[in-house]
């Protein structure tokens, strides 16, 4: 019975640090530094804080055999923190009035962070961390399957690519600015798939148990490359202004709109392109040290 109960007095205490970051929000929204959330989110602290929990309670709880190299475990905790830094300090306030900081964010969310989480392994240590009463939840079939699913070697570069292009729909992403709810949507699956496609690319073990071959993974890496440069290319490059919304929501740097897009596609462009680049770096790697590995089980 003590464990139950310590699991419920680490919720109520999330619950009241969120309560309080959420009061001091909502009354004092002109008088808040930087770091603090611009508009307090419940899933995002709370996703945050209980991902930071578990990965602690499993680090301590596993073998010393069992744990992940330092460099792992740090490349995961601050792919946490940056998720956190765009979606919960004033960076998304920015992000809300500048067509290039969006892409910025957007970048962390689907690149960048996700690429550090994904390489972070941190996928056991969560499970050894979190409450027993969830296990059953995370192993039931439904959820196996949906998982499944969309890291399908067909599936997984077709929706990363297919989600970068949606969200940037002009009237699709004009309605999706003016709407927390739809913005929140689009943050989230950003997010959620970002993590979900880079950790088939970065698994670092061989097939099997791993789902994909490294040829499999390089060849993702090298579908996901052309649209994002083509995307990247023609944004950065249009004399059309495609985003007026930023015009509606008020740019807050002096920035004309044209150049606002040309950043933006740059973005999307160029740090995407050096993304999948360290990618396909780390797949080498990895298939090195798994033929080394595999070499000396036979010796």
């Amino acid at each position: 019975m003590k464990r139950p109960a310590n699991e419920w007095l680490l919720f109520g205490g999330l619950l009241a640090a969120g309560g309080a970051i959420d009061t001091v929000c909502r009354l004092y929204p002109a008088e808040l530094p930087f770091w603090l959330p611009w508009e307090f989110s419940w899933p995002v602290f709370l996703a945050t804080a209980l991902i930071l929990v578990w990965f602690w309670r499993g680090w301590n709880r596993v073998a010393v055999a069992e744990r992940p190299a330092i460099w792992r475990a740090a490349s995961f905790l601050i792919g946490v923190l940056s998720f956190y830094i765009v979606l919960q300090t004033h960076v998304d306030y920015l992000a809300q009035h500048m067509f290039f900081v969006h892409r910025w964010a957007h970048f962390v969310l689907h690149h960048a962070g996700a690429f550090l989480i994904a390489l972070g392994a941190g996928g056991p240590l969560l499970r050894a961390g979190m409450p027993v009463f969830l296990l059953p939840v995370v192993d039931a079939k439904p959820v196996r399957r949906a998982v499944d699913f969309l890291q399908h070697p067909a599936i997984a570069p077709l929706l990363f690519v297919a989600l970068l292009y949606f969200w940037l729909i002009p009237a699709i992403h004009t309605r999706v600015m003016l709407d927390v709810n739809l913005y929140d949507l689009m943050n989230w699956t950003m997010a959620i798939n970002g993590v979900m496609f880079w950790s088939l690319v970065l698994d670092g073990r061989a097939k099997p148990p791993a789902r994909l071959s490294h040829l499999m993974r390089a060849a993702m890496i090298l579908i996901i490359e052309l649209p994002q440069m083509v995307l990247g290319a023609v944004l950065s490059l249009s004399m059309t202004d495609y985003y007026p919304v930023y015009e509606i929501c008020g740019r807050i740097l002096p920035m004309t709109a044209l150049n606002d897009q040309h950043y933006g596609g740059l973005i999307i462009w160029l740090p995407g392109t050096l993304t999948s680049f360290a990618a396909m770096i780390a797949v080498l790697w990895t298939m090195r040290i798994n033929e080394e590995r595999a070499e000396a089980s036979r010796a």
